[in-house]
């Protein structure tokens, strides 16, 4: 049976394999045509004599976005693994660039790599369809589809089982706080959007007339993800714009359908509600900048109060740096503080997707750093109680960029994309001639890991420290640990300044010499973690006791 729901509509038909029928109207807003849904077949919808379009429901796109859906049901028996977060080691993956080929069954290829790394959860970038043949995946519509470029749902299918059988959880990267602007044709059934801007698409209607049916539409998307497809978690994109002020946050709904899987949300609020009211896990930037700031020594846009060891050593602590404290980049105060943090359930990382995209140039960290500071970065990463995430390629200091791409099939949104990234780079004061046009091949293929480097002297050498890091990590459970004292001092140990678990002194500066010593109490031992933030030797530690 055939169903779509349009509530505003007079007549709906759906079009099977050319033929029209037309469709039974219900007083639900929803419309329905006994004809069987049979694998395979083809079809789409008119809605009031307009043209057919792709179902918003579809299942599967093989033609692109603006083409006929297909009717896909699955056949493998998948469940998650049934894991905590806790004790997870993440590995952001972008489908299209990890690979030549750019699928999901090339990736299954490099699963045995990831678990002898020591990577237990693979977190793939979006994967719903969009516009082109290319994208980082934030401007997907048909938000049940799997992108037919990455092999379309079998291939999701095939890439979590065989990601299971090697002890690997898959999380699922979703975008449900606006539609792309390419192929978005739902505001052609119903009001799934309330108008206003979320900067990247209008926003999505989670609170005005009709909005528990587009609640339903995404907890349905979380319901397939997790049950039919058996993935082990959601990121969910960007939290802080959706409109969702009502008493029963789109947040817990998600949590409550997704469970045993985990659920964490992306947002820049510095909001400790996320975990301590619903219970779910969230990305931190916070950790991020400070450790960034402070190795590479970059001061613009948002990394301007970042960069001393106080500040580091706060994030440790507190989670946040901003948790009430003024944001000079946003000019206001921000966040709040953080009163009995589980750390497990703050993601940090060295790197991400955004951090690394979203520069001038795609310039990863390990194009700017030497060895030793890409090192020291993943050290107060990868011992930490925080739950770590890797972004793809940077275990073993990838030369190659990750920019941002897209391949509108509108030349006018191409251009609407260049005009805005180079306007975005320009205020954060970075030389718009550094921007590489997103919609160029050359984009695309010039940020696809070159894996041929692991063979070479200094890639190795990055790679080697991370197995050990990694698997110091697992042998002596640090996502276990507490954190029990912290210190930092110039070259000389005499000059060090004791932190304790909330630091107020003012920070040390003793020119290029500048350690941070953090003491974690695991289950069964004492862990000591050195490293020198200063130019030099950037020297890095780890002392089990």
């Amino acid at each position: 049976m055939y169903s779509v729901w349009a509530p505003k509509a007079k007549n709906v038909d759906v079009v099977v394999d050319g033929t029209s029928h037309p469709m039974t109207a219900g007083d639900d807003g929803w419309f329905t045509c006994d004809i069987p849904a049979t694998d395979g077949t083809r079809y789409g919808f008119s809605v009031d004599g307009g043209p057919v379009v792709p179902d918003p429901r579809s299942r599967r796109q093989p033609d692109g976005i603006h083409g006929l859906s297909q009717v896909w049901h699955g056949s493998a028996d998948l469940a998650p693994l049934g894991r905590d977060l806790q004790g997870e080691v993440l590995y952001e993956m972008h489908v299209g660039t990890f690979t030549p080929d750019g699928t999901l069954d090339s990736a299954i290829e490099k699963l045995d790599y990831l678990a002898d790394l020591g990577v237990t959860a693979v977190e793939l970038m979006p994967l719903q369809p969009c516009g082109g043949t290319r994208n980082w995946g934030y401007d997907g519509v048909c938000w049940h589809a799997v992108a037919e470029n990455y092999g379309g749902p079998d291939a999701l299918e095939r890439f979590v089982a065989a990601a299971h059988d090697r002890g690997l959880a898959v999380v699922l990267d979703v975008v449900f706080n606006h539609f792309g602007p390419d192929g978005n044709y739902t505001g052609m059934f119903g009001p799934y959007t309330a108008g206003g801007s979320t900067g990247w698409g209008e926003v999505v209607n989670l609170q005005g007339p009709d909005s528990d049916e587009v609640r339903a539409y995404i907890l349905e998307a979380v319901r397939i993800w997790t049950e039919e497809f058996g993935v082990d978690g959601l990121r969910l994109d960007a939290v802080h714009a959706l409109d969702d002020t009502g008493a029963v946050s789109l947040v817990e709904q998600i949590r409550d359908v997704a469970e045993p899987s985990w659920v964490i949300a992306e947002t820049d609020q510095n909001d400790p509600k996320y975990t301590e009211a619903f219970r779910v896990a969230q990305w931190n930037d916070d950790v991020h900048h400070a450790i960034h700031a402070a190795v590479s020594g970059e001061d613009h846009a948002y990394y301007g109060d970042f960069g001393s060891v106080e500040v580091l050593a706060t994030t440790f602590q507190r989670v946040f740096w901003h948790d009430g404290r003024y944001s000079s980049f946003r000019r206001r105060t921000h966040g709040r503080p953080v009163s009995d943090p589980d750390y497990w359930r703050f993601v940090t990382y060295t790197t991400t997707h955004d951090q690394t995209g979203n520069r001038a140039a795609g310039d990863r960290p390990s194009m700017n750093l030497t060895v030793e500071q890409q090192i020291a970065k993943a050290t107060l990463v990868l011992t930490s109680p925080f739950t770590p995430m890797l972004f793809m390629g940077e275990e073993w200091g990838a030369s190659t960029p990750f920019a941002f791409f897209v391949d509108h099939e509108s030349e006018e949104l191409n251009e609407g994309t260049r005009q805005g990234r180079t306007r975005e780079f320009a205020r954060a004061g970075w030389d718009p001639k550094e921007v590489p046009d997103p919609a160029a091949l050359e984009t695309f293929l010039d940020s696809k890991l070159k894996w041929s480097e692991l063979d070479e002297p200094d890639h190795a050498r990055v790679l080697a420290e991370y197995h050990r890091l990694l698997d110091l990590r697992r042998r002596h459970q640090l996502d276990k640990a507490s954190l029990v004292d912290i210190s930092w001092f110039s070259e000389d140990p005499a000059d060090r300044v004791d932190g304790g678990v909330n630091p107020t002194v003012p920070p040390v500066d003793h020119g290029s010499g500048r350690w941070i010593e953090l003491t974690y109490e695991a289950p069964e031992s004492e862990v000591v973690v050195r490293v020198n933030l200063g130019a030099g030797s950037w020297e890095s530690t780890v002392n089990v006791r």
